[in-house]
This record gives structure tokens, C-alpha cells and sequence, in this order.
């Protein structure tokens, strides 16, 4: 690769500024996923476009800190000559920059990209934290992409379930419970739900940029870019306080004196704790407690999931018709489909959907060695023919007007070898452990991980990623706080709570594979709770060993297939409904 002009920019940069480096993260001022372009200096630093991850520049190394998701595609992606590849996790930024700089080094940061609790585990380094308020990369990013503006909708109470000002009341009596006057937020989902709105800054995230506070009467100010709301109803304007996007932290420290904050100490910018305390204010550490309030949903909510899940269930089903005959016949004439004409194929039997709104991310449409990369994503330059010799994985989602959908399906079109065919069904019995659970209520994410990876730890395999999450209302596709991963997360499982149980394998330069559905969290017997599949997509059972499925296993099996072929039957196409049919057959007919 020819070298990162850039990154030789900014090296410049910093030596004008008499700094050692420089902490470029992946994130905006709201630690969103996707940032839009205008904000996504790491991909301008560094050349990688994942969605976690953050690089540290310094006068003589460059080094990129990504998770388990991202090892190879980083490799492929950035000029290895010039960026070290670690760990995101295993080898922390703070543990990395104790054992390598010596102490003192003046380490340049944006306080509006930094929380503040990775801020405290940075102090603890022995270098040297510098704040920059001006965002130097402006200097140097000569045809950066302009902040979006993106234009914002009502969401209609009729699809949320309760009117934004009873949910602002709530969330105010929330706030006098503690004793805090306000609550900043900066979390972009968290603004949506609470007002009531959908933006469209960011394809596939349907936020607005903006902050807000909330005081403990109930009233809100809203930090937003007013051309975006000219779609927005008197009411909703009428109900809330406008103001300028870039006065946020300004206000933060004009109404700080004698009044305490509540602030997120894992979502919040550190740049509000400096506004905060400049004023003269106390802060308040908790959760953003509208994080959990909308991470229970009601009874609206959890229709519109179900009934979004039968259109993309369609969908879905279309689709895999049409690839499972497809992909044979066109293999034979030598005109293989493709992972990029897959995937428009499949968008477009989305938007024959009557509440299909947008993709809710960038689909993975990965055959063979491509799926080993869990995050990747098909370019003309990758774009690898779907065959009947590899597996293909395809997962992706929706966001409809009444919920969003997140699956994922490894797909066999031939005959499979040992090693894969244990591999996925290690992958498939982990997903069945998990999906038929019953578990007390109150349970928390990481006590159930273990069961979706027990299969695989017996071969001595796992998986670098977490095992589900949450996914919001027409809102994020990962949403907090609830997740099932190995990491301790503190918050109970209960009924309304929504997730994902997508357990994985991926062996580098051979395969991947995942099975996923989004479930709902429901009532059982008394005090405990299971999951229940809102995805309705047929399992290919192909590839599987079926004699290493236990009873329940089939058990399962059978019921979902057969629940998936009641409700789909009568609404998918009638090229698509005999593949239906004979793709939700009982498990003991499905033999390869």
C-alpha cells in the first residue's frame, strides 16, 4: 500500500502542537455504532470502516485496537506497514499505553468522543491527557463529508404506545427519586424514543442527531438543527424547548451552579462532566435510566414486533426460494449468483413489504471464506459467487414502521464434509440449548452465555463475539443494556425484554457460520421466564447431523418449523410456498 497521507498529516499535526500522540476513536459525540461520514475519523485515519474500534497515533507507530469481530478484516484493510493490529479487549488501550510509553507523554484526546469512564481508565496510564476542543482532524481533512441533516418524523403513539410527554413525566419522576435536577442525554436512541420522533442522519439508524435535558418537571430542551424538523407537527414543537445543536455543552455549565446532573459515566461525553463542574454543578453517576425504561417494552411495541416479523418472514422466504433454485441451476450454466446479487435480491423482496422502511444495518451476504470474517460486507472488488461446494451466510435485517428484524441463516446448497458438517451442527445444538431455555426471572445475560458455546467448547472451539442483544422499536439494532456474552451485564432479564441468540463459528480462510433469531422475552411458570422466536425464517437442516440432535432438540425443531409453515404459508408467493413446505418438513425427513 502506498502511504497514509493522513496519517502523515496528523503526525504533523501533533508535532506543531508539541504532543506524542493522538487517540482517534470509532465514535461520534454520541457513541453511536454507525457514525455518519462526517464523523467517522478513524476510517479517514486508518482506512478501516468497522464499526468498533479506535487508533492511537504516534511519531514513530500507529497502532488500531479492534474486537474479536474485526482481526481480519482489519488486516485486510488497513496498510499493515504502517498500523499495528491489536486487541480491543484482550489488550486495552490504557493497559497498553502504561506498559509501552514512558510517563508524561502528552497524549491528545477530543473530549466529545471520550466517556468518561474510559477517560478514568486513560488517567490511570501514566501519560499525560490532553483535551482539544477544535477538532484538529478538520484541519487536515480536506474533503470531509458535511454533517448530516437528515430530515425527523413523528412517531405516532398509535406504533409507540404511549404519548412522549407521559413518558417524559415518568422519566422526571425518575429523576426526583434521586434527587437530580437534570438528566443529560446524549444517546441518540434514547432522544428518539423519549420525544417520539425518527430521524434519518445515518442510513439504517433512524435517530436524529442531537442532546437533550431533561429536568425534573418533566420539561426538555432539545439541542437539534431545526431545518431537520420541518415535518414535525406544532404539537410536538409546542411541547418541548428548541435550541441551537452546538449550545449543548455551553448550557450544560450556564445551568450548572447549585444543581446536580445526572450523567452516564459509559455513554456520556467526558466533555459534559467538564461543562458541569466548570459551572459550579454536582454530578450524579448512574445509567441513563431512559436506557432501561425503553429496553422493557409495552404491549404496542411487542405487536408491532410480531407483526413486522411476519413480513420479513415473507421476505425471507421469497428470497430463499429463489436463491435455493437459483444457486444450482446457475452454477451449471456458469453464471453463478452472486453475494452482491443476492443481497439486492433480497432487499428488493423487502420493499414489496407494505411497512418496510429502510435495511436496519448493511447485510453480511458472505459465501465460503468470506463468512469467516463475522462482520463482513460484499464489495465488486470481494464479491464472491454462492455455490453449491461452500456454505453461504446471509444475515441482515429490516426496519419497519412497527419494529425492526434481525436474522441470520447459513445456507447449504450441496454436500457438505465432515469437519463443516460438525461444525454447524456444534453452532445449531448451541443455538437450541439457548432458544429453549427456561430460566428465572431476574436472570442476567452473561449466567445463560454458556449455554449456546458448550458444544463448541467441547471441540475445543469458540466464538469472539457476544452470543445476543437487544434490538430496538424501529430504533438501533444493537440497543442497550441487555446482552448475552461471556462480559458480566448486570441487568435482569424480563418479560418485554427483547434479543437476539445468534451463537457462531468462523475458522479464517475456510468458513463461518451463525444461526440467529430475535426472541421475546415471555412469562412461563411461575417466576420464570423463556424466549420466544419472533424471527420466522426455516432452519436449513442439510448440513446437520441429525443423529447428534437430542429429542428436545428435534422437539423444538419441529414446533418452530411448524409454526413458521401455519403463519407463512398462506402469504408467501406461490413459487416460494412448495420450497416452504418442504424446508419446514419434520426433522427426521430433512436427512442430507
Amino acid at each position: 500500500m502506498q502511504p497514509t497521507s493522513s496519517l502523515h498529516a496528523l503526525r504533523k499535526l501533533l508535532k506543531e502542537r508539541d504532543l506524542d500522540g493522538m487517540i482517534i476513536p470509532r465514535a461520534d459525540a454520541h457513541q453511536s455504532e454507525d457514525c455518519s461520514p462526517n464523523d467517522n475519523k478513524l476510517e479517514f485515519i486508518s482506512n478501516f470502516d468497522g464499526s468498533a474500534g479506535l487508533a492511537l497515533i504516534l511519531a514513530d507507530r500507529a497502532l488500531l485496537f479492534v474486537d474479536g469481530r474485526y482481526q481480519v478484516q482489519a488486516r485486510q484493510q488497513v496498510n499493515l506497514e504502517e498500523f499495528e493490529i491489536h486487541h480491543l479487549h484482550d489488550e486495552p488501550l490504557h493497559l497498553w499505553l502504561r506498559d509501552n510509553l514512558p510517563a508524561g507523554k502528552r497524549i491528545a484526546f477530543e473530549p466529545l468522543l471520550m466517556v468518561n469512564s474510559q477517560y478514568e481508565s486513560l488517567r490511570t496510564s501514566g501519560c499525560d491527557l490532553v483535551a482539544v476542543n477544535d477538532d484538529p482532524l478538520n484541519t487536515i481533512w480536506a474533503d470531509r463529508p458535511a454533517a448530516p441533516r437528515g430530515v425527523v418524523t413523528q412517531m405516532p403513539d398509535e406504533i409507540s404506545g404511549e404519548p412522549g410527554a407521559a413518558k417524559r413525566a415518568r422519566m422526571a419522576a425518575l429523576l426526583n427519586e434521586k434527587g437530580v435536577d437534570y438528566l443529560a442525554i446524549t444517546l441518540l436512541d434514547n432522544i428518539a424514543w423519549l420525544l417520539n420522533v425518527r430521524g434519518s442522519d445515518v442510513a439504517m439508524n433512524p435517530v436524529a442527531q442531537s442532546f437533550a435535558l431533561l429536568k425534573n418537571d418533566g420539561e426538555i430542551e432539545w439541542f437539534v438543527d431545526d431545518a431537520k424538523l420541518h415535518q414535525l407537527d406544532s404539537t410536538l414543537l409546542n411541547s418541548v424547548s428548541l435550541q441551537h445543536h452546538d449550545s449543548f455543552l455551553a448550557r450544560c455549565q450556564k445551568l450548572a451552579a447549585g444543581k446536580r446532573f445526572s450523567l452516564d459515566g459509559d455513554t456520556a461525553p467526558v466533555a459534559v462532566r467538564i461543562a458541569v463542574e466548570a459551572g459550579g454543578g454536582e454530578i450524579v453517576w448512574q445509567p441513563d435510566p431512559v436506557t432501561l425504561v425503553k429496553a422493557n417494552k409495552n404491549s404496542t411495541e411487542l405487536e408491532g414486533y410480531r407483526a413486522c416479523h411476519i413480513e420479513d418472514g415473507v421476505a425471507w422466504v421469497n428470497f430463499l426460494a429463489w436463491l435455493s433454485h437459483e444457486v444450482p441451476l446457475r452454477e451449471a450454466a456458469g453464471n453463478p449468483v452472486t453475494e452482491l446479487e443476492a443481497q439486492e435480491k433480497q432487499l428488493a423482496f423487502r420493499q414489496q413489504c407494505d411497512n418496510f422502511r429502510e435495511q436496519s444495518f448493511s447485510t453480511i451476504s458472505a459465501a465460503a471464506h468470506n463468512a469467516a470474517m463475522c462482520h463482513y460486507h460484499s464489495t465488486p472488488e470481494t464479491n464472491m459467487a454462492i455455490t453449491t461446494k461452500a456454505f453461504y451466510l446471509n444475515d441482515s435485517g429490516g426496519q419497519y414502521f412497527n419494529g425492526t428484524t434481525d436474522a441470520t441463516r447459513t445456507l447449504n446448497f450441496g454436500q457438505v464434509d465432515a469437519q463443516r458438517r460438525l461444525h454447524y451442527t456444534a453452532v445449531l445444538r448451541g443455538f437450541l440449548a439457548l432458544i429453549s431455555l427456561q430460566f428465572p426471572q431476574g436472570t442476567q445475560g452473561h449466567q445463560l452465555d454458556a449455554f449456546a458455546r458448550r458444544p463448541l467448547w467441547e471441540m475445543g472451539l469458540d466464538y469472539d463475539h457476544g452470543t445476543g442483544h437487544g434490538v430496538g422499536h424501529c430504533l438501533f439494532i444493537h440497543e442497550a443494556p441487555h446482552r448475552l456474552a461471556k462480559k458480566v451485564n448486570p441487568w435482569p432479564l424480563l418479560p418485554g425484554v427483547i434479543q437476539t441468540i445468534e451463537p457462531g463459528y468462523y475458522l479464517e480462510g475456510s468458513h463461518g457460520m451463525r444461526v440467529e433469531n430475535q426472541v421475546e422475552i415471555v412469562a412461563s411458570q411461575p417466576g420464570f421466564c423463556k424466549f420466544a422466536s419472533l424471527t420466522l425464517i426455516p432452519i436449513d437442516l442439510s448440513a446437520v447431523e441429525i443423529s447428534l440432535l437430542s429429542e428436545q432438540d428435534i422437539a423444538w425443531l419441529d414446533g418452530y418449523h411448524q409454526q413458521v409453515r401455519e403463519i407463512l404459508s398462506p402469504l408467501v408467493s406461490g413459487d416460494a410456498r412448495p420450497w416452504l413446505i418442504e424446508a419446514t418438513a419434520p426433522v427426521r425427513t430433512q436427512r442430507a
